[in-house]
């Protein structure tokens, strides 16, 4: 769906939402304008490079973290799972041949479930024997898109995006979101063209409120967190706008703290040959539940990818970037569930 035609609609249908005085809208200001204004200290402490990663070729994504603090995050161009371990300072080869394994999220029986895009698939993996199975691969008898990101609720219900850059829909289904549920039932709750590129997936602690990163680097197509409403049911309804990045580069991956604020991870240094400008900063973006942008901490290199609550009390960011992983102090706690 092109940018301008789902804007319209948006504002037609909830003006309301998106006009009240008591917090600045990314649409009309433009998030360029917004960044000076920052008071970043109240939410996020300095910058540090938690290790160096040193392959040959590096794309970093999905951190997670388990139940001993280690981070697990992937190197997607290696097809690699990487594993840190902040007490000893010790980075370590843990998966080797993932498939191009790209967001990752531990479940709270400490099994990780892994969206391994080269073979369109989300899988599940025991990190003590090693013992893997795929959870589904197709849908209405056709392959899924590459599996990007993921959630998943209090009952054990997954929720995925899929996108490829360029698939094969004789084959393949739309770029699309899927829920998992835990009996094997998988539902498709949106597809293209209600969707363009879906990216970072992120459900509320009330779990009221599912978040879906829109990331096309084409012209006038969305660059944007949708919000839904998330029924008990596991369907969504009344979709919105957040907060919109056009024309910059749009967020990727994001998690969410105990108050419902949002960790976007988005910008670049450098243009990339797309129609993606400068104007989204490169670097952790913490947006409030109405959309306000309350604060930003720059990250050093592209790109910028993911990010993901650890450490004690669930208050050190752990986040993908380029050939690092970074950390940054919060003064938030992260969601409950990011601690198993």
């Amino acid at each position: 769906m092109k940018r301008r035609k789902f804007t319209s609609n948006v504002i037609l249908g909830s003006t309301s939402l998106f006009f009240k005085s008591h917090f600045v809208d990314a649409k009309d200001e433009g998030i360029h304008n917004l960044y000076d204004q920052l008071k970043s200290n109240r939410y996020l402490g300095k910058v540090k490079i938690e290790t160096t990663i040193a392959d040959t070729e590096v794309f970093t994504e999905g951190p997670a973290v388990d139940q001993e603090g280690n981070v697990y995050f992937t190197n997607v161009r290696a097809e690699k799972i990487l594993k840190w371990m902040p007490g000893e300072k010790r980075l370590i080869e843990f998966r080797i041949g993932s498939n191009e394994a790209n967001g990752l999220r531990f479940r709270p029986d400490g099994h990780l479930l892994i969206c391994e895009g080269g073979i369109g698939a989300i899988t599940i993996l025991n990190p003590v024997t090693g013992e893997r199975k795929i959870l589904v691969d197709r849908f209405n008898d056709k392959k899924i898109q590459s599996p990007n990101d993921l959630d998943i609720d209090s009952k054990g219900r997954i929720y995925f995006s899929s996108r490829s850059n360029q698939p094969d829909l004789e084959k393949e289904n739309k770029r699309a979101l899927y829920r998992l549920d835990p009996d094997g039932q998988i539902t498709q709750l949106l597809s293209e063209p209600e969707i363009d590129m879906p990216n970072g997936v992120v459900i509320s602690p009330d779990e009221k409120t599912l978040y879906l990163i829109e990331a096309h680097s084409g012209e006038n197509f969305n660059r944007c967190i949708l919000a839904f409403d998330l029924h008990s049911d596991g369907s969504i309804s009344n979709r919105r706008t957040l907060i919109d990045f056009y024309p910059g580069r749009s967020g990727d991956g994001m998690c969410i703290d105990q108050e419902g604020n949002l960790y976007v991870a988005a910008g670049l240094h450098k243009t990339r040959g797309s129609s993606e400008t400068l104007d989204t900063r490169p670097g952790i973006h913490v947006i409030s539940p109405k959309g306000q942008l309350l604060a930003f901490r720059e990250t050093p290199v592209d790109t910028i990818t993911n990010c993901t609550f650890g450490g004690k009390h669930l208050k050190t960011l752990y986040i993908s970037c380029g050939i690092y992983l970074l950390s940054i102090k919060t003064k938030i706690p992260g969601k409950s569930y990011y601690r198993l």
